[in-house]
């Protein structure tokens, strides 16, 4: 299993987001070049995490991106759903009747087991703890490659 590159490009833009002091607005250029992600790709995630409520849009000279909750508040998970849907490993891992061999086949447990892992290790990862970790990654990458922020 691989995520798109729309469900990375999506925790990117979070984490940028979310490193900011709050309220700070960021326009698609500034979080396309933060983020590493093509602007024409970008516009169509920010679309997606804004119907998410994850982020809110901003019309205006002044306008731009930001949260619209707490990063403290946000999961992986919450951000990689709202990009993919809901997580599921394999058909049989589904809520409902995907696979017909459910009731006895033993790979029907690893994969509920591995789907369930997955779940947890992307819900216990937020957003805010991220932006933290990468605030910290930033200080020993050399200048040229850093990205700076505003307040630097």
């Amino acid at each position: 299993m691989q995520l798109t590159r729309a469900a990375d490009y999506a925790v990117r833009v979070m984490i940028h987001l979310a490193a900011l002091p709050p309220g700070t607005r960021v326009n698609r250029d500034s979080l396309a070049a933060a983020s590493e992600v093509p602007t024409h790709f970008l516009s169509k995630v920010l679309q997606v995490l804004v119907r998410a409520r994850l982020i809110v849009t901003h019309r205006g000279p002044s306008g731009g991106f930001n949260l619209a909750i707490p990063a403290e508040q946000i999961s992986v998970l919450r951000v990689v759903e709202a990009v993919e849907g809901p997580i599921a490993l394999n058909v049989c891992a589904t809520n409902g009747s995907g696979c017909s061999r459910q009731s006895w086949c033993p790979a029907h447990f690893v994969w509920l087991e591995a789907q369930a892992a997955l779940t947890q290790v992307l819900k216990n990862a937020s957003i805010a703890k991220l932006a933290g970790e990468a605030a910290v990654a930033l200080q020993s990458v050399p200048r040229q490659d850093k990205v700076v922020y505003p307040w630097n």
